[in-house]
């Protein structure tokens, strides 16, 4: 039997297909929109977990202004870049009274680490179903969220919306911007 090896157009093509399987457009949210949720929009309720196992629900953070970022995966090279960012930076947070909560769908065992790990003082929401991810219009690629992070002011609706981020400068637009 002979077999032959695929062309490089070939493999190019079958890759493309099967990475556009996985990857969405607008996402579909369940209010019934499309794509990134937009300022103004009230943000849903979501619950992040801290170090020691501390839980808040956004909706309790009425006095503070939130900052919900999504990223892609705990422990990657540009998700602990940003994560350790907004670590670093996070006393300013605090004394803007800004409250941060980071999504992933990763597990609430793989977050335990990622926050022990870096020492991250914030929290951090387990979305295994993707369903804050959705909530939010946040776009998937392979299962995991893009990067994206919504400020979200003392009424619970959203201020801004960084569509696009780069992880080594984002935490200081984010407080600039949550400072407003």
């Amino acid at each position: 039997m002979r077999t032959t090896s695929p062309s490089p157009l070939g493999i190019a093509l079958a890759t493309a297909l099967t990475l556009s399987t996985f990857a969405c457009g607008e996402v579909k949210r369940p209010d019934g929109g499309e794509g990134l949720l937009p300022v103004g929009a009230k943000a849903p309720d979501l619950e992040g977990r801290a170090r020691g196992g501390k839980t808040l629900r956004l909706s309790a953070a009425d006095d503070k202004v939130k900052v919900v970022y999504f990223y892609p995966k705990d422990g990657t090279p540009g998700c602990t870049k940003e994560a350790c960012a907004f670590r670093d930076a996070y006393a300013r947070f605090e004394k803007a009274n800004v409250v941060v909560f980071g999504v992933s769908r990763d597990s609430q065992e793989s977050h335990d680490a990622f926050l022990a790990k870096h020492d991250l003082p914030f929290y951090l929401t387990a979305d295994e179903a993707g369903t804050v991810v959705k909530a939010y219009g946040v776009g998937s690629t392979l299962g995991m969220p893009s990067r994206v992070t919504f400020v979200v002011g003392r009424d619970n609706k959203i201020k801004k919306v960084f569509p696009d981020v780069d992880p080594a400068i984002h935490a200081d637009e984010v407080l600039a911007a949550a400072a407003e």
